[in-house]
Parts: structure tokens; C-alpha cells; sequence
């Protein structure tokens, strides 16, 4: 595969920890790199997803969709040569999606590691 093809992506969870950075082709889908997320995912955390479908991708304050490819999602990526791409990575469990009324803590938990990082990087 042609070194041009590959992008390197570091994907960001709710506690400021990561996984990777792991070079992926631009032929990828986001379906493709949830998958790996789940399957690498640190099993110390509090929060574990069980499938993909728990897994949201957000890149430039987007969340990606599952059937785009990396190189489809670039524009909002932007041009970075050699430099790693991070993710952030919310964890949004089935049963949580359907329960009512039930505020999610993983949205909250990743809204402060947001702030936390934006200002620290202010400071």
C-alpha cells in the first residue's frame, strides 16, 4: 500500500487517555476504525462499549458517519503531512440510548475534557 494512502489516527476517550496512534488506509471506513476502538479498547476503564453502535467519532466538532471512508471525512480533517489526526471517542451505550428523560454522563464527562483541554491549552 502506498505510503500516501495511509493516515495515522489517534483516537482520544473520555479520560484524556488514548489508542494509538495506528496508521489506517484512506480507504477505511468509520464503521472499520469503531470496530478496532471496541476491540482495543483498555478494559480498566469505568466505561467499556460493547459494539461499534456505542462508539461515536467526532473530528473538527463533527461526528463522523459510520459508511464515509477516511479519505471522504479529509475536508475535515484538513491537510495534515505526517502529522497524527486525533479523535474524540464518546461512549454512548445501547440501553442508554433508550432510557427518557436520563441525562448521559459519558456527554458530560467528554464536554469537561473538552473545556479542560481547550483552556489548558490557553494557559
Amino acid at each position: 500500500m502506498p505510503e500516501e494512502d495511509l493516515l495515522e489516527l489517534r483516537f482520544r476517550l473520555y479520560d484524556g487517555s488514548d489508542i494509538g496512534p495506528i496508521r489506517y488506509s484512506s480507504s477505511s471506513t468509520v464503521a472499520m476504525l469503531k470496530q478496532r476502538i471496541v476491540s482495543e479498547w483498555p478494559r480498566d476503564k469505568q466505561i467499556i462499549p460493547k459494539i461499534a453502535n456505542d462508539v461515536k467519532l467526532i473530528s473538527a466538532g463533527k461526528i463522523l458517519e459510520n459508511s464515509r471512508t477516511i479519505s471522504q471525512c479529509r475536508p475535515t480533517f484538513g491537510e495534515l503531512p505526517g502529522g497524527i489526526i486525533t479523535m474524540h471517542v464518546v461512549v454512548q451505550p445501547s440501553s442508554a440510548k433508550s432510557k427518557t428523560g436520563n441525562v448521559n454522563l459519558v456527554y458530560i464527562l467528554f464536554f469537561l475534557v473538552c473545556i479542560t483541554l481547550k483552556l489548558s491549552i490557553l494557559f
